[in-house]
């Protein structure tokens, strides 16, 4: 039986005699025993079951990260070292994250809970040669099971009798018209479930009509279930990445600078203890300690910014990589369009507008007298138009005697009027299928008999429309003194015209472009229409098709690994794609280095939406999508999307602000420490002081996440790049010390202060030195062109005024060993400060312009 399995991918291409063959069942279905055996082999039939972990577990994982076990090794130091309130900052710090961590990892078992509601509890099944109703997931392939208009399919099913079967598959194909069921065998050439007439799917559902078939594939094995074991995978965007891959250089940093200010010290016979204490403080001291609680704190500044743009963010970690997108895919309809059909035009096959087309078209209408068991589109665009409310007062001169809706398989409807004396039969449907029974139509004004170059030239009005992206619908009509009709009675009727319907793009849709163009970000549409009309919406928007081509499903079914991944690149346009191909197409941008939005909202997205460094789904989705998700837009709109691109992108711009800032000043003053440690006789700062130096200096930070950023950094995605930040923190790291050492040695061989008041003022100025270095480096531009944030200059105001305090206070002096500095020193470090930054000012121009972020 497992053998079977393996050739279920042809099970829609055998006839029915084979398909039981293969199943090793047949029409009287299974019995007991076998049902009992099958289930114990294929088990039972649900989706993406996942694996428990104890929430314990899943608690201590958040904290493998290497600056997470920096920073606890920082707190233990911290409290061994007494400063119990810089211990306790820390561990507050690294506990948040864990339990933000922690709660994002029940979000794709909750996105799988969504997705199991899809799925019917009861189906009614051949047992023992009698129908009966047992639960959906003992289902076992080979089973028979029965199906009516309402019903939710409970497995992949290859039918064997459809009635009239149509079922709505908008939820995995992204169709959104019912599809006609048919059990002819389907060609072994297709594999898409577009195309799988003779197959119903897992998860869909009976929008009219009945059937019953033989169960193909249950659980994980549907074309549902492959779906939903995307949820498994966890999803890990590019700004995670970075972090680990920032931890781990921060780590080796600090290990490399503890062992050399240890050894050195110790060999120089300072006491063993105290260098010891030194060296860690020292790589406390260049640990961006705040760094998580400062992306925290900017990150859901800026989530707050997107959520009043109708941009609404479920994990915070999704507003730098949504800044970041370079590559956005998305469908074409709800998107490009307004994502309803409308009543565009209706001409006679004069190419001249007539009255009666929409009068007629809105008597033989479902949408009339709540006719109708699903709601048709297309009816619906012509009840509401302009066109068939301008018509009122024709449409009360007519009474409907008989009607019925659209049959799929006939791709038409009928219904009979009466005005006055007059009795006629009206049809309305697919073109092509309205013409084979018409035999006349209306030219010039007179009846003509429809001869094959009459037909002809109707043919190509009806392509010539096709191509232009209009779905096109024919109407037709006869006398009759019938009262009632039948499917018979639609025969020697005469064409009168077309109605012409189309999805019409959005207004905004090209403004949206044009944005999106300029900030970067490119469009890739994946669409499960028709090439035809795909092509035409592109064109409609201005979006240039790459080299011309529309690339479609089937194509891409028969390509190789590597020609599938040259196709993501090379093409922005792909129509009647399945959701494993919208997910390759993701997951081979991804291995190319793109950082890629996917904005999806049924349940054949799903694969996509998990793939995607950033999911984004719209309110209106099905609940699968949006727990999917990354970002819930409010409004599908493109015109949104770029306003959330923008705010994302100044997100990173200041979290980067931080690093930059932090590091670069930290590994400075360390730098001077450890160099200072080795001829000074006294440690130049006590472990206390240092962790205080760090503390106080990133206060400021807190608002960074308020600042303003340069139109520069707006223009395009921007990278986490650790060889510019590695470069940065050198540079001006080393600008950092010289700067130090323009204050160590006066006060060492000019002032030769005391190494209390050595300690005081070194601890003074290199505070300050980086809150104001920060207001230099914030921007590429000079100081006085980009103006701050007014709450980063108040609380960089604030946390100098803190640390000249600090050092007059008896607070300060009891448990940080400071003494008062003499005004002279304070002029001097004034000096020193306005030096520093004007150097700064000028060294930045240079860097700026020899290395990119």
């Amino acid at each position: 039986m497992a053998d079977t399995l393996k050739e279920k991918a042809v099970l829609w291409a055998l006839p029915v005699k084979d398909v039981f063959d293969h199943l090793k069942s047949s029409e009287k279905g299974l019995n007991d025993l076998e049902a009992k055996n099958r289930l114990e082999e294929f088990g039972p039939n649900e989706i993406a079951k996942k694996e428990k972990r104890h929430g314990f577990l899943i608690f201590l994982s958040q904290f493998k990260n290497a600056l997470i076990l920096v920073l606890v090794a920082a707190a233990i130091i911290s409290y061994l070292l007494h400063e119990n309130v810089e211990a306790a900052v820390i561990i507050a710090i690294v506990l948040m994250n864990a339990v933000l961590g922690f709660f994002q990892e029940y979000k794709a078992e909750r996105a799988l809970r969504e997705l199991k509601k899809y799925v019917t509890l009861k189906s009614k099944v051949l047992r023992n040669g009698q129908v009966i109703e047992i639960d959906s997931k003992n289902l076992v392939p080979g089973d028979i099971v029965y199906l009516s208009i309402g019903d939710i399919i409970p497995a992949d099913i290859r039918l064997l009798n459809a009635e009239k079967m149509l079922t709505d598959e908008s939820s995995l194909t992204g169709e959104s018209l019912p599809v006609l069921k048919k059990v002819t065998v389907v060609s072994e050439k297709h594999s898409l479930p577009q195309y799988l007439k003779n197959v119903a799917f897992m998860g869909t559902s009976v929008a009219g009509g009945s059937g019953h078939g033989i169960v193909i594939s249950t659980g994980k094995n549907t074309f549902f279930g492959r779906t939903a074991s995307y949820l498994k995978q966890k999803n890990v965007g590019d700004f995670q990445k970075n972090i680990g891959i920032f931890s781990s250089f921060m780590l080796k940093i600090i290990l490399v600078m503890t062992v050399f200010i240890f050894i050195a010290n110790a060999l120089l016979g300072k006491d063993i203890f105290t260098s010891f204490l030194f060296a860690i403080a020292l790589a406390v001291g260049i640990t961006p300690e705040m760094l998580p609680i400062i992306m925290t704190i900017t990150l859901s500044n800026g989530a707050l910014k997107m959520a009043k743009e109708n941009v609404i963010t479920k994990r915070l970690v999704s507003v730098e990589d949504f800044g970041n997108i370079d590559t956005l895919c998305c469908d074409k309809t709800g998107t490009l369009t307004e994502g309803k059909i409308s009543f565009a035009d209706y001409i006679n096959l004069d190419g001249k507008k007539e009255n009666r087309l929409v009068v007629y078209s809105t008597l033989c209408n479902s949408e009339l007298k709540g006719r109708k068991s699903f709601s048709n589109p297309i009816d619906k665009a012509i009840v509401e138009s302009k066109f068939a409310r301008q018509m009122q007062d024709e449409l009360a001169d007519y009474e409907i005697l008989d009607s019925n809706e659209l049959d799929f398989e006939r791709r038409r409807m009928r219904t009979l009027v009466k005005k006055g004396k007059e009795t006629m039969l009206i049809a309305k449907g697919a073109s092509d299928s309205l013409l084979k029974v018409c035999n006349s139509a209306i030219i010039k004004g007179k009846k003509a008999k429809l001869s094959k170059s009459i037909s002809l030239s109707i043919h190509e009005k009806i392509i010539s429309y096709e191509k232009k992206g209009y779905r096109v619908v024919g109407v037709a009509q006869k006398s009759t003194k019938k009262k009632k009709t039948e499917k018979s009675d639609e025969k020697e009727m005469t064409f009168l015209g077309l109605l012409l319907f189309t999805d019409p793009p959005k207004k905004t849709v090209k403004g949206a472009l044009a944005r999106l163009q300029e900030l970067g970000v490119g469009i890739k549409i994946i669409s499960g229409d028709s090439p035809v009309i795909t092509r035409k919406i592109c064109n409609d928007v201005g979006l240039t098709v790459s080299e011309d081509r529309v690339v479609t499903g089937e194509e891409l079914e028969k390509l190789s690994d590597e020609q599938f991944a040259s196709y993501s690149t090379r093409f922005n346009v792909f129509a009647r794609v399945s959701p494993e191909q919208k997910y390759k197409i993701v997951h081979s941008l991804n291995k190319e280095g793109h950082i890629v939005g996917f904005l999806g909202d049924g349940i054949n997205d799903v694969p996509a939406l998990k793939a995607a460094d950033v999911g984004i789904s719209v309110n209106s989705a099905v609940s699968v999508a949006k727990e999917a998700a990354d970002i819930i837009l409010l409004k599908k709109s493109l015109r949104v999307l770029a306003d959330g691109i923008v705010l994302g992108r100044k997100t990173f711009g200041n979290i980067i602000k931080y690093i930059l800032n932090t590091i670069s000043a930290n590994y400075g003053n360390m730098v001077t420490v450890a160099m200072s440690s080795i001829f000074i006789p006294f440690l130049p700062l006590l472990p206390a002081q240092i962790l205080l130096n760090n503390f106080v200096s990133d206060v400021p930070n807190f608002s960074i996440s308020t600042d303003n950023v340069d139109k520069s950094l707006l223009k395009k995605p921007k990278r986490w790049n650790i060889k510019f930040i590695s470069k940065f923190m050198v540079y001006f790291g080393l600008i950092s010390t010289f700067f130090d050492l323009a204050l160590i040695l006066p006060l060492l061989f000019v002032v030769k202060a005391s190494p209390d008041l050595f300690r005081t003022a070194w601890f003074f100025e290199s505070v300050l030195s980086e809150i104001i270095i920060l207001f230099a480096i914030r921007t590429k531009l000079s100081f006085f062109k980009s103006r701050p944030s007014k709450w980063l200059v108040i609380t960089s105001i604030a946390a100098g005024i803190f640390a000249l305090a600090i050092t007059y206070m008896a607070f300060g002096r009891k448990f940080f060993n400071f003494v008062p500095m003499p005004a002279g020193i304070l002029l001097f470090i004034a000096g020193i400060l306005i030096a520093y930054f004007s150097v700064a000012e000028m060294a930045k121009r240079y860097f700026f312009r020899k290395f990119e972020i």
